[in-house]
Protein backbone atom coordinates (compact mmCIF):
# COMPACT_ATOMS: atom_id res chain seq x y z
CA UNK A 1 0.00 0.00 0.00
CA UNK A 2 1.21 3.60 -0.84
CA UNK A 3 1.42 5.93 1.55
CA UNK A 4 -1.18 9.11 1.66
CA UNK A 5 -1.55 11.56 -0.82
CA UNK A 6 -1.17 15.16 0.75
CA UNK A 7 -4.96 15.94 0.31
CA UNK A 8 -6.15 18.25 -2.72
CA UNK A 9 -9.23 20.35 -3.18
CA UNK A 10 -11.84 17.75 -2.37
CA UNK A 11 -13.68 16.31 -5.73
CA UNK A 12 -16.69 17.96 -6.81
CA UNK A 13 -19.63 15.48 -6.76
CA UNK A 14 -22.94 17.47 -7.01
CA UNK A 15 -25.50 15.83 -9.42
CA UNK A 16 -24.75 18.20 -12.21
CA UNK A 17 -20.73 16.90 -12.09
CA UNK A 18 -22.22 13.50 -11.88
CA UNK A 19 -24.00 14.10 -15.16
CA UNK A 20 -21.42 16.08 -16.67
CA UNK A 21 -19.29 12.64 -16.42
CA UNK A 22 -22.29 10.44 -16.96
CA UNK A 23 -24.20 11.76 -19.94
CA UNK A 24 -21.56 11.79 -22.26
CA UNK A 25 -20.20 8.53 -21.30
CA UNK A 26 -23.37 6.92 -21.66
CA UNK A 27 -23.72 8.32 -25.38
CA UNK A 28 -19.83 6.78 -26.26
CA UNK A 29 -21.82 3.20 -24.81
CA UNK A 30 -24.60 4.12 -27.04
CA UNK A 31 -22.83 5.07 -30.16
CA UNK A 32 -21.51 1.15 -30.60
CA UNK A 33 -25.26 -0.73 -30.55
CA UNK A 34 -26.93 1.75 -31.94
CA UNK A 35 -23.89 1.53 -35.11
CA UNK A 36 -24.64 -2.17 -35.31
CA UNK A 37 -28.28 -1.60 -35.75
CA UNK A 38 -28.12 0.52 -38.95
CA UNK A 39 -25.58 -2.03 -39.85
CA UNK A 40 -27.95 -4.73 -39.32
CA UNK A 41 -30.92 -2.90 -41.34
CA UNK A 42 -28.37 -1.82 -44.16
CA UNK A 43 -27.06 -5.49 -44.47
CA UNK A 44 -30.40 -7.08 -43.90
CA UNK A 45 -31.70 -5.96 -47.39
CA UNK A 46 -28.67 -8.23 -48.97
CA UNK A 47 -30.74 -11.40 -48.14
CA UNK A 48 -30.82 -14.04 -46.01
CA UNK A 49 -27.30 -15.59 -45.89
CA UNK A 50 -25.53 -12.14 -45.62
CA UNK A 51 -27.43 -11.34 -42.50
CA UNK A 52 -26.92 -14.55 -40.84
CA UNK A 53 -23.10 -14.10 -41.49
CA UNK A 54 -23.53 -10.99 -39.58
CA UNK A 55 -24.78 -12.22 -36.55
CA UNK A 56 -22.00 -15.15 -36.64
CA UNK A 57 -19.26 -12.54 -37.54
CA UNK A 58 -20.72 -9.48 -35.02
CA UNK A 59 -20.75 -11.96 -31.97
CA UNK A 60 -17.14 -12.25 -31.94
CA UNK A 61 -16.56 -8.47 -32.69
CA UNK A 62 -18.82 -8.04 -29.81
CA UNK A 63 -16.50 -10.11 -27.86
CA UNK A 64 -13.56 -8.15 -28.39
CA UNK A 65 -15.37 -5.25 -27.78
CA UNK A 66 -15.99 -6.51 -24.34
CA UNK A 67 -12.13 -6.95 -23.91
CA UNK A 68 -11.96 -3.27 -24.81
CA UNK A 69 -14.38 -2.51 -21.76
CA UNK A 70 -12.25 -4.49 -19.48
CA UNK A 71 -9.02 -2.90 -20.43
CA UNK A 72 -10.79 0.77 -19.69
CA UNK A 73 -12.75 -0.06 -16.53
CA UNK A 74 -8.97 -1.33 -15.70
CA UNK A 75 -7.14 1.97 -16.33
CA UNK A 76 -10.18 4.33 -15.50
CA UNK A 77 -9.20 4.13 -11.93
CA UNK A 78 -5.77 3.25 -11.84
CA UNK A 79 -5.84 6.69 -13.64
CA UNK A 80 -8.00 8.60 -11.42
CA UNK A 81 -5.81 7.87 -8.19
CA UNK A 82 -3.07 9.83 -9.97
CA UNK A 83 -4.99 12.47 -11.49
CA UNK A 84 -6.47 12.95 -7.41
CA UNK A 85 -3.08 12.82 -6.59
CA UNK A 86 -2.04 16.12 -8.72
CA UNK A 87 0.29 14.12 -10.88
CA UNK A 88 -1.85 14.50 -13.90
CA UNK A 89 1.32 13.33 -16.34
CA UNK A 90 1.30 10.09 -13.94
CA UNK A 91 -2.18 9.63 -14.58
CA UNK A 92 -2.04 9.82 -18.60
CA UNK A 93 1.59 7.51 -18.49
CA UNK A 94 -1.51 4.72 -17.20
CA UNK A 95 -3.39 5.15 -20.76
CA UNK A 96 0.09 4.95 -22.16
CA UNK A 97 0.76 1.55 -20.65
CA UNK A 98 -3.01 0.63 -21.41
CA UNK A 99 -2.41 1.61 -24.80
CA UNK A 100 0.29 -0.31 -25.46
CA UNK A 101 -1.43 -3.38 -23.91
CA UNK A 102 -4.71 -2.97 -26.13
CA UNK A 103 -2.11 -2.82 -29.10
CA UNK A 104 -0.47 -5.75 -28.55
CA UNK A 105 -4.01 -7.51 -27.78
CA UNK A 106 -5.81 -5.87 -30.99
CA UNK A 107 -2.45 -6.82 -33.26
CA UNK A 108 -3.16 -10.37 -32.06
CA UNK A 109 -6.45 -10.42 -32.60
CA UNK A 110 -6.39 -9.23 -36.25
CA UNK A 111 -3.28 -11.57 -36.98
CA UNK A 112 -4.95 -14.33 -35.53
CA UNK A 113 -8.18 -14.22 -37.52
CA UNK A 114 -6.63 -13.61 -40.72
CA UNK A 115 -5.57 -17.22 -39.83
CA UNK A 116 -8.10 -18.94 -37.67
CA UNK A 117 -11.16 -16.36 -38.48
CA UNK A 118 -13.05 -19.08 -41.69
CA UNK A 119 -12.17 -22.03 -39.41
CA UNK A 120 -14.12 -19.83 -36.29
CA UNK A 121 -16.70 -18.98 -38.29
CA UNK A 122 -17.13 -22.35 -39.41
CA UNK A 123 -17.35 -23.91 -36.02
CA UNK A 124 -19.83 -21.12 -34.77
CA UNK A 125 -22.19 -21.68 -37.39
CA UNK A 126 -21.29 -26.07 -37.16
CA UNK A 127 -21.01 -26.46 -40.78
CA UNK A 128 -19.21 -25.70 -43.81
CA UNK A 129 -21.27 -23.54 -46.68
CA UNK A 130 -22.67 -20.35 -47.75
CA UNK A 131 -23.05 -18.79 -44.20
CA UNK A 132 -19.66 -19.56 -42.71
CA UNK A 133 -17.84 -18.91 -45.83
CA UNK A 134 -19.14 -15.22 -45.67
CA UNK A 135 -19.04 -14.84 -41.53
CA UNK A 136 -15.37 -16.25 -42.26
CA UNK A 137 -14.74 -13.43 -45.11
CA UNK A 138 -16.54 -10.31 -42.64
CA UNK A 139 -14.57 -11.38 -39.55
CA UNK A 140 -10.98 -11.25 -41.67
CA UNK A 141 -11.85 -7.84 -42.77
CA UNK A 142 -13.67 -6.43 -39.49
CA UNK A 143 -10.77 -7.63 -37.10
CA UNK A 144 -8.39 -5.57 -39.14
CA UNK A 145 -9.87 -2.62 -37.05
CA UNK A 146 -9.62 -4.96 -33.57
CA UNK A 147 -6.28 -3.02 -32.57
CA UNK A 148 -8.17 0.77 -33.55
CA UNK A 149 -11.12 -0.61 -31.42
CA UNK A 150 -9.09 -2.19 -28.13
CA UNK A 151 -7.07 1.41 -28.65
CA UNK A 152 -10.01 3.30 -27.88
CA UNK A 153 -11.26 1.59 -25.04
CA UNK A 154 -7.65 2.18 -23.15
CA UNK A 155 -8.17 5.57 -24.54
CA UNK A 156 -11.56 5.96 -22.68
CA UNK A 157 -10.24 4.98 -19.90
CA UNK A 158 -7.17 6.72 -19.27
CA UNK A 159 -9.74 9.96 -20.67
CA UNK A 160 -12.10 9.17 -17.88
CA UNK A 161 -9.57 8.92 -15.41
CA UNK A 162 -8.83 12.70 -15.79
CA UNK A 163 -12.59 13.15 -15.65
CA UNK A 164 -12.17 14.20 -19.41
CA UNK A 165 -15.85 12.51 -20.66
CA UNK A 166 -16.13 15.15 -23.52
CA UNK A 167 -13.30 13.96 -26.10
CA UNK A 168 -13.98 10.37 -25.96
CA UNK A 169 -17.66 11.59 -26.58
CA UNK A 170 -16.53 13.05 -30.28
CA UNK A 171 -13.37 10.40 -30.80
CA UNK A 172 -16.08 7.27 -30.39
CA UNK A 173 -19.50 9.36 -32.27
CA UNK A 174 -17.74 11.08 -34.82
CA UNK A 175 -16.02 7.39 -36.62
CA UNK A 176 -19.51 5.55 -35.90
CA UNK A 177 -21.57 8.29 -37.53
CA UNK A 178 -19.32 8.51 -40.40
CA UNK A 179 -19.18 4.61 -40.69
CA UNK A 180 -22.74 4.91 -40.39
CA UNK A 181 -22.84 7.08 -43.64
CA UNK A 182 -20.46 4.76 -45.48
CA UNK A 183 -21.99 1.40 -44.81
CA UNK A 184 -24.53 1.47 -47.05
CA UNK A 185 -22.57 3.62 -49.98
CA UNK A 186 -20.13 0.61 -49.90
CA UNK A 187 -22.73 -2.06 -49.36
CA UNK A 188 -24.91 -0.87 -52.33
CA UNK A 189 -23.56 1.52 -54.71
CA UNK A 190 -20.11 0.83 -54.83
CA UNK A 191 -21.28 -2.68 -55.26
CA UNK A 192 -19.32 -4.25 -52.23
CA UNK A 193 -21.73 -6.27 -50.40
CA UNK A 194 -21.57 -7.50 -47.07
CA UNK A 195 -17.52 -6.75 -47.71
CA UNK A 196 -18.74 -2.83 -47.52
CA UNK A 197 -20.02 -3.40 -44.21
CA UNK A 198 -16.49 -5.07 -42.90
CA UNK A 199 -14.66 -2.29 -44.37
CA UNK A 200 -17.17 0.12 -42.96
CA UNK A 201 -16.04 -1.46 -39.29
CA UNK A 202 -12.82 -1.35 -39.68
CA UNK A 203 -12.39 2.33 -40.76
CA UNK A 204 -14.27 3.32 -38.33
CA UNK A 205 -12.56 1.46 -35.37
CA UNK A 206 -8.83 2.17 -36.79
CA UNK A 207 -9.98 6.24 -36.98
CA UNK A 208 -11.62 6.44 -33.59
CA UNK A 209 -7.91 4.53 -32.50
CA UNK A 210 -5.71 7.03 -34.25
CA UNK A 211 -7.64 10.16 -32.38
CA UNK A 212 -6.98 8.46 -29.07
CA UNK A 213 -3.52 8.11 -29.81
CA UNK A 214 -3.03 11.52 -30.85
CA UNK A 215 -4.14 12.47 -27.69
CA UNK A 216 -1.73 10.82 -25.99
CA UNK A 217 0.61 12.24 -28.26
CA UNK A 218 0.00 15.92 -27.61
CA UNK A 219 0.13 14.97 -23.43
CA UNK A 220 3.79 14.92 -24.31
CA UNK A 221 4.40 12.11 -21.72
CA UNK A 222 6.94 9.70 -22.50
CA UNK A 223 5.49 7.10 -24.77
CA UNK A 224 7.75 3.77 -24.14
CA UNK A 225 6.44 0.43 -23.04
CA UNK A 226 6.90 0.44 -19.00
CA UNK A 227 6.61 -3.72 -18.22
CA UNK A 228 5.94 -3.26 -14.74
CA UNK A 229 2.74 -1.27 -15.59
CA UNK A 230 1.46 -3.31 -17.97
CA UNK A 231 1.67 -6.48 -15.64
CA UNK A 232 0.14 -4.30 -12.96
CA UNK A 233 -3.06 -3.38 -15.29
CA UNK A 234 -2.79 -7.02 -16.42
CA UNK A 235 -3.42 -7.78 -12.74
CA UNK A 236 -6.31 -5.60 -12.65
CA UNK A 237 -7.73 -6.80 -16.03
CA UNK A 238 -7.71 -10.61 -15.51
CA UNK A 239 -9.86 -9.92 -12.09
CA UNK A 240 -12.32 -7.90 -14.21
CA UNK A 241 -12.70 -10.57 -16.89
CA UNK A 242 -13.22 -12.93 -14.65
CA UNK A 243 -15.76 -11.29 -12.99
CA UNK A 244 -17.56 -10.92 -16.58
CA UNK A 245 -17.27 -14.44 -17.80
CA UNK A 246 -19.35 -15.29 -14.36
CA UNK A 247 -21.38 -12.50 -15.49
CA UNK A 248 -21.78 -13.83 -19.15
CA UNK A 249 -22.15 -17.66 -17.74
CA UNK A 250 -25.00 -16.87 -15.74
CA UNK A 251 -26.64 -15.09 -18.54
CA UNK A 252 -26.33 -17.83 -20.60
CA UNK A 253 -27.71 -20.51 -18.47
CA UNK A 254 -30.50 -18.65 -17.77
CA UNK A 255 -32.02 -18.87 -21.43
CA UNK A 256 -30.65 -22.11 -21.44
CA UNK A 257 -33.18 -22.79 -18.28
CA UNK A 258 -36.20 -20.64 -20.35
CA UNK A 259 -35.70 -21.87 -22.88
CA UNK A 260 -36.33 -25.64 -21.58
CA UNK A 261 -39.83 -23.83 -20.58
CA UNK A 262 -40.87 -23.78 -24.30
CA UNK A 263 -40.69 -20.62 -27.20
CA UNK A 264 -42.98 -18.84 -25.92
CA UNK A 265 -40.64 -18.38 -22.48
CA UNK A 266 -37.83 -18.10 -23.79
CA UNK A 267 -39.06 -15.28 -26.30
CA UNK A 268 -40.39 -13.48 -23.34
CA UNK A 269 -37.17 -13.64 -21.32
CA UNK A 270 -34.93 -12.63 -24.43
CA UNK A 271 -37.48 -9.42 -24.33
CA UNK A 272 -36.72 -9.01 -20.68
CA UNK A 273 -33.63 -9.65 -20.84
CA UNK A 274 -32.29 -7.36 -23.65
CA UNK A 275 -34.48 -4.22 -22.11
CA UNK A 276 -32.68 -5.25 -18.79
CA UNK A 277 -28.88 -5.08 -20.61
CA UNK A 278 -30.42 -1.09 -21.63
CA UNK A 279 -31.38 -0.18 -18.72
CA UNK A 280 -27.96 -1.85 -16.95
CA UNK A 281 -26.31 0.37 -20.07
CA UNK A 282 -27.72 3.51 -18.89
CA UNK A 283 -26.47 2.72 -15.23
CA UNK A 284 -23.67 1.31 -16.23
CA UNK A 285 -22.55 5.81 -17.38
CA UNK A 286 -23.11 6.32 -13.77
CA UNK A 287 -20.75 4.03 -12.51
CA UNK A 288 -17.99 5.24 -14.87
CA UNK A 289 -18.63 8.61 -13.53
CA UNK A 290 -18.36 6.50 -9.93
CA UNK A 291 -15.10 4.95 -11.27
CA UNK A 292 -13.56 8.59 -12.06
CA UNK A 293 -14.49 10.18 -8.91
CA UNK A 294 -13.47 7.95 -6.32
CA UNK A 295 -10.42 7.36 -7.80
CA UNK A 296 -9.83 10.74 -7.77
CA UNK A 297 -10.68 11.25 -4.08
CA UNK A 298 -9.07 8.74 -3.13
CA UNK A 299 -5.76 9.53 -5.39
CA UNK A 300 -6.06 12.77 -2.77
CA UNK A 301 -6.14 11.29 0.04
CA UNK A 302 -9.65 11.81 0.88
CA UNK A 303 -11.06 8.72 2.38
CA UNK A 304 -14.08 10.02 4.23
CA UNK A 305 -14.63 12.48 1.53
CA UNK A 306 -14.72 8.72 -0.96
CA UNK A 307 -16.87 7.04 1.63
CA UNK A 308 -19.30 9.70 1.50
CA UNK A 309 -19.15 10.41 -2.21
CA UNK A 310 -20.03 7.04 -2.30
CA UNK A 311 -23.11 6.64 -0.69
CA UNK A 312 -24.38 9.81 -2.63
CA UNK A 313 -24.14 8.05 -5.94
CA UNK A 314 -25.87 5.18 -4.54
CA UNK A 315 -28.35 7.33 -3.60
CA UNK A 316 -27.73 8.61 -7.36
CA UNK A 317 -28.09 5.00 -8.64
CA UNK A 318 -31.22 4.36 -6.68
CA UNK A 319 -33.16 7.33 -7.86
CA UNK A 320 -32.16 6.39 -11.13
CA UNK A 321 -33.51 2.74 -10.41
CA UNK A 322 -36.95 4.15 -9.16
CA UNK A 323 -37.69 6.40 -12.26
CA UNK A 324 -36.83 3.51 -14.99
CA UNK A 325 -39.08 1.20 -12.15
CA UNK A 326 -42.06 3.51 -12.61
CA UNK A 327 -41.68 3.95 -16.43
CA UNK A 328 -41.48 0.14 -17.01
CA UNK A 329 -44.60 -0.67 -14.47
CA UNK A 330 -46.29 2.48 -16.84
CA UNK A 331 -45.17 0.21 -19.89
CA UNK A 332 -46.33 -3.04 -18.73
CA UNK A 333 -49.17 -3.06 -21.57
CA UNK A 334 -47.79 -1.80 -24.51
CA UNK A 335 -43.86 -2.35 -24.33
CA UNK A 336 -43.87 -6.16 -24.70
CA UNK A 337 -46.20 -5.82 -27.64
CA UNK A 338 -43.65 -3.61 -29.21
CA UNK A 339 -41.11 -6.66 -29.17
CA UNK A 340 -43.97 -9.38 -30.61
CA UNK A 341 -47.19 -9.82 -31.55
CA UNK A 342 -47.71 -13.40 -30.38
CA UNK A 343 -50.13 -13.37 -27.66
CA UNK A 344 -48.44 -16.18 -25.78
CA UNK A 345 -45.18 -14.55 -25.61
CA UNK A 346 -46.53 -10.96 -24.22
CA UNK A 347 -48.49 -13.41 -21.45
CA UNK A 348 -44.85 -14.91 -20.39
CA UNK A 349 -43.39 -11.42 -20.40
CA UNK A 350 -46.02 -10.16 -18.05
CA UNK A 351 -44.68 -13.27 -15.45
CA UNK A 352 -41.37 -12.18 -15.74
CA UNK A 353 -42.58 -8.07 -15.50
CA UNK A 354 -42.62 -7.62 -11.85
CA UNK A 355 -39.79 -8.91 -11.42
CA UNK A 356 -38.10 -6.99 -13.61
CA UNK A 357 -39.86 -3.88 -12.39
CA UNK A 358 -38.72 -4.48 -8.88
CA UNK A 359 -34.84 -4.92 -10.06
CA UNK A 360 -34.65 -1.78 -11.19
CA UNK A 361 -34.01 0.10 -8.05
CA UNK A 362 -31.92 -2.51 -6.57
CA UNK A 363 -30.07 -2.67 -9.68
CA UNK A 364 -29.27 0.70 -9.74
CA UNK A 365 -27.80 1.12 -6.43
CA UNK A 366 -25.42 -2.22 -7.50
CA UNK A 367 -24.18 -0.61 -10.10
CA UNK A 368 -23.44 2.97 -8.96
CA UNK A 369 -21.78 0.53 -5.75
CA UNK A 370 -19.72 -1.63 -8.46
CA UNK A 371 -18.60 1.41 -10.01
CA UNK A 372 -17.25 2.54 -6.82
CA UNK A 373 -15.00 -0.35 -6.30
CA UNK A 374 -13.98 -0.43 -9.22
CA UNK A 375 -12.40 3.31 -9.27
CA UNK A 376 -10.96 2.16 -5.88
CA UNK A 377 -9.09 -0.80 -7.18
CA UNK A 378 -10.92 -2.91 -5.01
CA UNK A 379 -11.70 -5.34 -8.16
CA UNK A 380 -10.39 -8.67 -6.25
CA UNK A 381 -13.91 -8.49 -4.03
CA UNK A 382 -15.88 -7.81 -6.92
CA UNK A 383 -14.91 -10.72 -8.62
CA UNK A 384 -14.88 -12.90 -5.58
CA UNK A 385 -18.37 -11.69 -4.87
CA UNK A 386 -19.57 -12.10 -8.29
CA UNK A 387 -18.25 -15.41 -8.72
CA UNK A 388 -19.77 -16.22 -5.10
CA UNK A 389 -23.30 -14.60 -6.09
CA UNK A 390 -23.73 -16.91 -9.38
CA UNK A 391 -22.54 -20.33 -8.17
CA UNK A 392 -24.00 -19.74 -4.64
CA UNK A 393 -27.46 -17.61 -5.86
CA UNK A 394 -28.18 -17.39 -9.47
CA UNK A 395 -27.37 -20.54 -10.93
CA UNK A 396 -28.80 -22.79 -8.58
CA UNK A 397 -31.80 -21.10 -7.91
CA UNK A 398 -32.46 -21.70 -11.96
CA UNK A 399 -31.56 -24.77 -12.47
CA UNK A 400 -33.99 -25.44 -9.17
CA UNK A 401 -36.67 -23.19 -11.19
CA UNK A 402 -36.60 -25.75 -13.89
CA UNK A 403 -36.20 -29.05 -11.54
CA UNK A 404 -39.51 -27.61 -9.92
CA UNK A 405 -41.05 -25.93 -13.20
CA UNK A 406 -41.65 -22.43 -11.74
CA UNK A 407 -41.26 -21.04 -15.15
CA UNK A 408 -39.92 -17.52 -15.97
CA UNK A 409 -40.99 -16.59 -12.51
CA UNK A 410 -38.68 -18.68 -11.08
CA UNK A 411 -35.60 -17.54 -13.40
CA UNK A 412 -36.33 -13.75 -12.87
CA UNK A 413 -36.83 -14.83 -9.01
CA UNK A 414 -33.51 -16.39 -9.58
CA UNK A 415 -31.92 -12.85 -10.95
CA UNK A 416 -33.66 -10.95 -8.29
CA UNK A 417 -31.26 -13.22 -5.59
CA UNK A 418 -28.69 -12.43 -7.67
CA UNK A 419 -28.75 -9.07 -7.42
CA UNK A 420 -29.79 -8.58 -3.88
CA UNK A 421 -26.94 -11.07 -3.16
CA UNK A 422 -24.59 -8.69 -4.21
CA UNK A 423 -26.25 -5.66 -2.80
CA UNK A 424 -26.38 -6.73 0.38
CA UNK A 425 -22.47 -8.20 -0.04
CA UNK A 426 -21.57 -4.10 -1.62
CA UNK A 427 -23.26 -2.39 1.35
CA UNK A 428 -21.11 -4.53 3.72
CA UNK A 429 -18.10 -3.66 2.11
CA UNK A 430 -19.04 0.21 1.71
CA UNK A 431 -19.73 0.21 5.93
CA UNK A 432 -16.18 -1.36 6.21
CA UNK A 433 -14.18 0.91 4.51
CA UNK A 434 -11.62 -1.65 3.64
CA UNK A 435 -11.85 -0.63 0.44
CA UNK A 436 -10.98 3.23 0.70
CA UNK A 437 -7.13 2.84 0.33
CA UNK A 438 -5.75 6.05 -0.22
CA UNK A 439 -2.80 7.28 -2.48
CA UNK A 440 -1.97 7.78 -6.43
CA UNK A 441 -1.47 3.86 -6.24
CA UNK A 442 -3.67 0.90 -4.79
Amino acid sequence: MSQPAPATAPVDATARRVAALALPALVVLAAEPLYVLVDTAVVGHLGRVPLAALAVAGTVMTLVAWLGTVVAYGTTGRSARRFGAGDRAAAVAEGVQASWLALGVGLLVAAGMQVGGGALARTLVGEPGAVADAAGHWLRIAALGAPGLLLAAAGNGWLRGIQDTRRPLWFVLGPNLLSALLCPLLVYPAGLGLVGSAVANALAQTLSGVLFAAALVRERVPLRPRPRLIRQQLGLSRDLLVRGVAFQASFLAATAVAARFGAAAVGAHQIALQLWFFTALVLDALAIAAQSLIGAALGAGDAPGARALARRLALFGGACGVGFAVLIAAGAGVVPALFSADPEVREQAMVAWPWFVALQPIGGVVFALDGVLIGAGDVRYLRNLTIVAALGGFLPAIWLAYALDLGLGGIWAGLMLFVVLRLVALLLRLRSGGWAVVGAVR
